[in-house]
């Protein structure tokens, strides 16, 4: 396991090297957040693909697979994979058309900086419990990859996310995620054919009906819908997917480069799920579950194999949260901090922005240490505070003189309180269909009173 250990190595000091040569593209804060909106399509659609196909699909959805069967994971990818494809055929273009920077940029231009403000304090902790998940993702990696313990391989994994995000931006994000998606496929797909050679599909065939009922067939229809509800809602108003459909350079490739980027999501996410429905056949029982796909690599790979699908895994890690981490750091140094100090030339404005990403990921590491599931890292990320995200960026966009801030203040409280309140203090089962409908119900009711407010009216 040396020579894996130090083929993360290798492959991570590559990657710090290629991200610190790319950021001498950046000269601007356009440059660093959206890469001057000049992604074209092979740039466009791998930066999604890879941006989204991060550790949950790699490492916690196949550990759900193999611990509940495919009803275990209907979040991701398939729900996942759905947000993706719905960004691309319905927001894409619109969005893009607006010329902004940020989600919460649609906000101010809408109904205020208040509202802008607000919005982008909601949204902060989402970016930073994705990028949670990639560093104890990471960690997961390096623990299964050496003899290093859990809680030093998270704090090393934090160290390289921290100094490889800082260093690029979206010009570093974009270009490396050519490369690590490229890679990412081939390392996906080798292991699933050595493990479809090994007797995979028969054992496929050979599940129970169980495994693979796709819908828990003790689960209402409420919580079927709460289970896609999260990642479909959650990704349309990720600031991660926005901006990278906001750096694409014209609006009908934005929406083509999006959807494709959808549907090799859920091709490549297929193959993890499914060798974790069959990975006891190959480990057995494992204490740990989301270790399930680095031990079926192990029994099933040549060393040499085995250490390029351990740099898929670093590729898919590496491509999600140097994405997440700018985005925390973006909304806050964008829509926060540089607001109050509008007289910063460019120069400056990158050193913000540099500073809230290092700052952020010192915060993600603190979460990723206290967490015990990439999984449940992924799910609270896409859920918390989206509901009213997602309500007021509906009606800033086909709605633009129905509702006001007082209605978007309205909203956004209602479906973080709400979500907050099922959650934690478990008052509801559906938590994320309540705060959705607490979030729709507050601004509709507020926007008959006032005058709506449109900077595009």
């Amino acid at each position: 396991m040396n020579l894996v250990l130090i083929f993360i190595c290798a492959y991570i000091a590559l990657q710090l090297g290629f991200a610190w040569w790319a950021a001498r593209r950046v000269h601007s804060e356009v440059d660093y957040l959206l890469a001057g909106r000049r992604l074209g399509p092979w740039l466009a659609t791998f930066t999604v693909f890879a941006t989204w196909f991060g550790a949950e699909t790699c490492i916690g959805a196949a550990g759900q697979a193999y611990e509940s069967g495919l009803s275990g994971v209907n979040a991701d990818p398939f729900g996942y994979a759905l947000g993706i494809i719905a960004m691309g055929l319905v927001f894409a273009i619109p969005l893009w058309k607006r010329g902004i920077v940020t989600l919460a940029d649609l906000f101010r231009e809408r109904y205020g900086a208040g509202v802008e403000r607000l919005a982008a304090i909601i949204m902060i902790p989402t970016s930073l419990l994705w990028a949670a998940a990639q560093i104890r993702a990471f960690g997961q990696v390096l623990a299964a990859s050496s003899e290093i313990g859990i809680t030093l391989a998270i704090t090393l994994a934090a160290v390289v996310v921290v100094v490889y995000t800082a260093t690029g931006g979206m010009w570093a994000d974009a270009m490396s995620d050519l490369v690590q998606g490229a890679v990412l496929v081939a390392g996906v797909i080798a292991v699933g054919v050595s493990v479809w050679l090994a007797g995979g599909g028969e054992q496929l065939a050979a599940l129970t009906p169980e495994r693979l009922r796709f819908v828990d067939a003790e689960a209402s229809w409420l919580a079927t819908l709460e289970t896609f509800a999260v990642p479909i809602c959650g990704s349309i108003v990720a600031q991660e997917l926005v901006a990278r459909v906001l750096a694409i350079r014209d609006p009908k490739l934005a929406r083509r480069a999006t959807v494709n980027a959808g549907v090799m999501y859920l091709l490549v996410g297929l193959i993890p799920v499914s060798i974790g429905l069959i990975g006891v056949h190959h480990v057995g029982t494992l204490e740990e579950p989301e270790q399930v796909l680095m031990q079926v690599a192990q029994t099933q790979l040549p060393t040499v194999l085995y250490a390029v699908f351990v740099g898929a895994l670093v590729s898919a890690i590496l491509s999600t949260v140097d994405s997440a981490l700018p985005v925390s750091g973006s909304l806050a140094a964008h829509n926060l901090v540089l607001p109050l100090r509008p007289q910063l030339d460019e120069t400056a404005r990158l050193r913000v922005n540099r500073l809230a990403v290092v700052s952020f990921g010192i915060i993600a590491y603190a979460l990723a240490l206290a967490s015990d599931s990439v999984y449940e890292l992924v799910v609270t990320a896409s859920s918390l505070g989206s509901a009213g995200i997602l309500v007021i960026m509906l009606a800033a966009l086909w709605a633009p003189r129905f509702g006001h801030a007082l209605s978007a203040y309205a909203a956004l409280l209602a479906g973080l309180t709400t979500y907050v309140a099922a959650t934690w203090l478990g008052t509801a089962d559906y938590p994320y269909l309540l705060s959705l409908a607490a979030a729709s119900g507050a601004y509709l009711l507020l926007s008959p009173f006032g005058a709506a407010r449109s900077a595009r009216a």
